[in-house]
């Protein structure tokens, strides 16, 4: 709205005096100023006392100070905004004998841009704090010793220190060292972040326990954080539609209010009850009240608090019209695999058969995959390490991909795969239970393989295998269906019985499975005609921004789920959440319908203030019932204060309840994996 808020390009550009007068706390306190000599000066002239009339023209000239340095760049750039108007009304004001009414004008004026400058610049606060993470220094190892150099200097390959308490000053991958890692800055988790040797860190989070040795992925120019910090940026300066058409019109309208003031005052001239200067009043108090500041900055401060408070919570909108769009959604599709669930395979248990010890066959299926790379093998990793077990040495393996591992303990050979694959290897007695065991896992919707060992200790076990639901899964599905959010649908080209057996944990009653990608998005249309003659008819669709990009596509709102390193994630999808917490999809649908009800109030309250009081000043002054010019400032400038306050409510919205507030289990994808239960209950244990 008023250019005189502090424009910060234009701040920075100016020196001395200049520069230190547009700053908007200085500019708040001398619309203070101005006012307090505005009243003294008024106390003073119904006192009698002529001294008024001057602290009232010193009130008028610092309101002329801001408002002619606005007009000016206004009509530089050819422009007749609502600064002209304003400066224009004021000095007409004054010039037909009313100063005090300009004065109050100016004022009140130059008071509303100040605090919407403020406004403006806590929303960039909550977003410019990102920069703010970024270290100033790092240690890069050079020539076998630690240097200070600039986070700029980094390149990819090069090994950098992190020591507890500093911040990450690019994305790098672990090398040595294991710790927690806070990224609440980033992604809104209350919950460090374990890593080890492997996982991803991220610039701008902060090393918390151990000193950690990296190796950087990439410059600090590409990192993570300055990739988010360009989205919100983008997102800052796109228009939503009604803003767009609002700074169209903005212009021919204020000339328009200009013609008609000017049109209104001749008409009342003509009048016999109106002399020149009383319709100059009714003409300038017209052109003041018509004058649509409120209704200008209804949506870019609604818009800017919504994503500045996104952001503050790992909630990434790619501008007011991702907004809009969430606001409107009536149904939520997503996929199961890596979107529902972690996306990394868990050894969830450890079924022995027979008389086989679980412990001595997790630990030999972890000696067989010792030199996998697989992400199955990494899971039986993980599991004998969560649960104490150390690997069996195992000689001679010989692996065959897509079927299995074999190899040879003190002489005796063992294997793990596939049953077909692993068969030989399983004493013949215990066959039959193994093939039982093995049809029941999978009609549980889970995976299996089978490790066994020949020889006269011959023994086998069925490792369970699943991918787990994300920690906020199921209340993420709970809470939408409380947001009146019909259908909860999860598309996946998994098998029915892992479909079902997912959608039965979470409590999603629609589900499709064995899905081809032009299945998802016909599924996708499907969904959006059902939803046609709704009032809430959009549909998003949740995705790990990697698979699934024709759906996401197809969806009315594309949202990225689960890391601030996906690149896929922060590119392809309108929303991203940079943490792995489905609790932030049903936070940021709330936050969307609250923005978009407050911008709508705000809408209306604009121009209920602007119609209302323009009614109000022409046909009073036609009854005898005048609208004194000072009332009608006050409820254009209060109108814009109000309208300001009311959007800035939305920064302090409630977060989000992270699952590990909630009482929920901390994520998986950053928490030690748990062990396997291995007591050996098993509903085939016994002998054949």
């Amino acid at each position: 709205m008023h250019q005189i808020q502090a424009n910060p390009e234009l701040a920075a550009s100016q020196e001395g005096v200049a520069w230190l007068i547009l700053r908007p706390r200085v500019q708040v306190a001398l619309a203070g100023l101005a006012g307090v000599l505005l009243l003294v000066g008024v106390t003073l002239e119904l006192s009698g006392v002529e001294a008024g009339v001057v602290l009232v023209w010193i009130s008028l000239g610092i309101g002329m100070v801001y408002g002619l340095h606005a007009a000016l760049e206004a009509l530089r750039e050819l422009s007749v905004d609502i600064d002209v108007l304003m400066v224009v009304g004021a000095g007409l004001a004054a010039g037909v004998g009313h100063p005090e009414e300009g004065a109050l004008l100016l004022f009140l004026f130059v008071l509303s841009g100040g605090m919407e400058a403020l406004a403006m610049a806590r929303t960039r606060r909550e977003i410019e704090a990102l920069h703010r993470l970024m270290p100033t220094e790092a240690l890069r190892l050079e020539n076998g010793e630690w240097a200070v150099c600039s986070p700029d200097d980094l390149r990819a390959g090069d090994t950098i220190r992190v020591r507890p308490g500093d911040a990450l000053p690019v994305d790098a991958t672990v090398l040595e060292g294991q710790s927690s890692v806070d990224q609440s800055t980033l992604t809104g988790e209350s919950m460090p972040r374990r890593v080890v040797e492997g996982d991803e860190v991220y610039a701008g989070t902060v090393n918390l326990v151990r000193p950690l040795s990296a190796r950087v992925i990439r410059p600090a120019e590409e990192s993570s954080l300055q990739r988010i910090l360009s989205l919100v940026t983008e997102a800052r300066e796109q228009r939503e539609p009604m803003q767009r058409l609002i700074d169209r019109l903005s212009q021919p309208y204020a000339i328009g209010v200009l013609c008609a003031s000017v049109l209104i005052m001749m008409v009342w001239w003509s009048m016999p009850a109106f002399s020149f200067t009383q319709a100059a009043y009714v003409a300038i108090t017209f052109l003041i009240v018509l004058s649509p500041c409120a209704l200008i900055i209804a949506t870019p401060t609604a818009t800017l608090a919504t994503i500045a408070r996104g952001a503050r919570s790992g909630v990434l909108f790619k501008g007011g019209q991702s907004i809009d769009r969430l606001s409107r959604i009536g149904a939520v599709c997503f996929d199961k695999t890596g979107t529902l669930t972690i996306g990394r395979p868990t050894v969830s248990r450890v079924d022995a058969i027979g008389w086989s010890d679980p412990k001595r066959m997790l630990g030999l299926a972890s000696g067989l995959e010792t030199d996998s790379t697989h992400p199955i093998a990494r899971a039986v990793h993980d599991a004998a390490l969560a649960s104490g077990i150390s690997a069996h040495p195992i000689t001679g393996t010989h692996h065959e991909p897509g079927r299995g591992i074999v190899g040879e303990i003190d002489g005796v050979p063992a294997a793990i795969g596939l049953y077909d694959y692993v068969e030989e290897h399983i004493p013949v007695c215990l066959r039959s239970l193994t093939r039982d065991r093995i049809q029941a896992v999978h009609h549980e919707g889970q995976i299996s393989a089978v490790v066994a060992v020949g020889g006269p200790q011959g023994a086998a076990a069925v490792l369970v295998i699943e991918d787990p639901i994300r920690p906020s899964a199921k209340s993420m599905v709970r809470s939408l269906g409380g947001l009146g959010v019909a259908p909860v649908r999860m598309m996946t080209g998994d098998s029915p019985a892992a479909a079902e057996h997912i959608a039965s944990q979470v409590g999603i009653d629609v589900w499709d499975a064995s899905l081809l990608p032009e299945d998802k998005v016909r599924l996708m249309r499907e969904t959006k005609e059902e939803l046609r003659d709704r009032t809430q008819p959009g549909v998003a669709f949740i995705g790990d921004g990697v698979n699934d990009a024709p759906a996401l596509a197809a969806a009315d709102v594309a949202i990225g789920i689960g890391s601030i390193g996906s690149d896929a994630a922060l590119e392809s999808s309108d929303i991203v959440l940079l943490s792995d917490d489905l609790a932030g999809v049903p936070w940021a649908l709330r936050l969307a319908r609250r923005a978009r009800g407050i911008l709508r109030f705000n809408i209306v309250f604009a121009l209920a203030v602007i119609i209302g009081m323009g009614i109000a000043t022409l046909v009073g002054s036609l009854t005898g019932w005048t609208v004194e010019m000072w009332v009608g400032v006050l409820a254009h400038e209060g109108g814009t204060l109000f309208v300001v306050l009311n959007s800035l409510r939305l920064l302090w919205a409630p977060g989000p309840s992270h699952a590990a507030q909630i009482g929920d289990a901390p994520s998986l994808s950053s928490a030690p994996v748990p062990a396997v239960p291995l007591d050996g209950a098993s509903p085939y244990t016994g002998g054949p």
